[in-house]
């Protein structure tokens, strides 16, 4: 069951980082959501969806 939920955090982790990179915003912004995503997987991905995109 740990490796469903983590093959599924993962999964929207890399879903995320694309989004930000294919995103318009600055390059330090993108920079700062991809630290923040790959470093703390799910704070990160939660915090990428309710603020990140627009």
């Amino acid at each position: 069951m740990e490796f469903i939920l983590g093959l599924i955090i993962f999964i929207a982790d890399i879903y995320a980082i694309v989004k930000v990179i294919n995103s318009n915003a600055d390059t330090g912004k993108k920079v700062l959501w991809v630290l923040l995503i790959a470093f703390l997987p799910v704070i990160g991905f939660v915090a990428w969806y309710l603020a990140g995109p627009k």
